[in-house]
């Protein structure tokens, strides 16, 4: 049985939007990307919807901009089971301004820049949270850069350095090394001294892996990346961070060194087209790594398992976290790389950019339309 919803998921459909604060009339509409069933770039639409204010203990906030993840797309194919059944709000990350707070809360304040974390519900204008999910953006940061920080950061810190225990002069292998984590385990690992980075991606996307500290970039789709790593290090590696699943898992774990450790966090094999494809599924599970403690014993290796959207219970663990990423970012340590921005009518071209493996960093999807027509507004 899976475990409770975490308080932002409790309700099945998206969090409704609060009352304006005092003087604003009525509730106001406001509009969310709602998924209407399983399947294709189609059955994420645009929807208007009417809420109520923020309960005990929530913070009502104007969203500025939402982090799109590939659990997202998993999501929106029936694959990922941390979402509840449509019709639902997806979203697990967003940034923008506390407008009204709930009775009881004490730490923060109406105009409060934040970044929201939750399980689901995020893709509004307006969202209603526990004020125990939101965090205070580091100055400078833009509302963009805040939609991009949490979920990647808080994934790619964890895996490097609670599981993987990365240290000086220790070498890894980062899969999707363009993408969302790739990007942010990358700038982590130039936080620590001599650490030799492989990455695979395609060709088009090494100058860009190489300006960001890839010693060496793999070209996935032309070469067994195995046998280059290899080639360059006879040994292996010491960390292999690993979102690709199936056969992918066991090519890694043979990768280690001894003492070395792979860290599974994701399952993007099973992502062939926008729908759901049977055949990709049963050769992922069929091709799924397994090994018991005595292997592990006898091979020197550590094999370890990451999924930010089971941590729902551990608030102060994931605080602490993100209490270092603001620290690292206020230090100019690392910045979010933001792919694109799209509003979110353009929904579908935001998640094909990202399923198709086209984007470098970080792809955002705003309400509002693109800030050169929303400057023709003003004037």
């Amino acid at each position: 049985m899976s475990a409770e919803p975490a308080p932002a998921a409790a309700a099945p459909e998206p969090q409704q939007a609060p009352e304006p604060p005092a003087g604003g009339g009525e509730a106001a509409e406001h509009r969310a990307l709602v998924l209407t069933g399983f399947g294709g770039y189609e059955k994420l639409k645009v929807q208007a919807r009417r809420g109520a204010g923020p309960r005990p203990g929530e913070v009502s906030v104007t969203v500025r901009a939402c982090g799109l993840n590939f659990a997202d797309l998993m999501a929106r194919q029936g694959l990922y089971d941390r979402l509840p059944p449509p019709p639902v709000c997806p979203g697990m990350e967003c940034a923008g301004t506390v407008r009204a707070l709930g009775d009881g809360v004490r730490d923060r304040q109406v105009g409060d820049k934040v970044m929201v974390l939750a399980r689901s519900g995020l893709w509004q204008e307006v969202v209603n949270v526990p004020a125990s999910q939101t965090f205070p953006m580091p100055e400078g940061m833009s509302f963009e850069e805040a939609a991009a920080l949490l979920v990647n950061y808080i994934t790619a810190y964890m895996i490097l350095f609670d599981f993987g225990n990365l240290r000086p002069n220790q070498s890894v292998l980062i899969h999707m090394a363009a993408g969302g984590v790739g990007t942010a385990a990358i700038q982590l690992c130039k936080t620590v001294e001599n650490v030799t980075i492989f990455g695979t991606a395609s060709a088009s996307k090494h100058d860009s892996l190489k300006e960001s500290g890839v010693a060496h970039p793999i070209d996935y789709r032309t070469m067994d990346y195995a046998e280059e790593v290899r080639k360059i290090s006879p040994k292996g590696v010491d960390i292999v961070l690993d979102p690709l699943g199936g056969s992918d898992t066991s090519k890694a774990f043979n990768l280690l060194k001894p003492m070395g450790k792979l860290i599974t966090y994701g399952v993007a094999n099973l992502l062939t087209g926008q729908k759901k494809n049977l055949m990709a599924m049963a050769k992922t599970w069929w091709n799924q790594f397994s090994i018991n403690a005595l292997q592990l014993l006898h091979q020197n290796k550590a094999v370890c398992g990451y999924h930010l959207g089971y941590m729902d219970e551990e608030a102060e663990l994931l605080r602490s976290v993100v209490a270092k990423l603001v620290n690292l970012y206020s230090q100019g340590k690392i910045k979010p790389k933001i792919d694109s921005v799209w509003p979110f009518d353009q929904v579908a071209e935001a998640m094909r950019q990202m399923q198709e493996k086209k984007n470098i960093g970080k792809v955002i999807l705003v309400p509002e339309a693109p800030k050169e027509e929303s400057k023709k507004a003003e004037n």
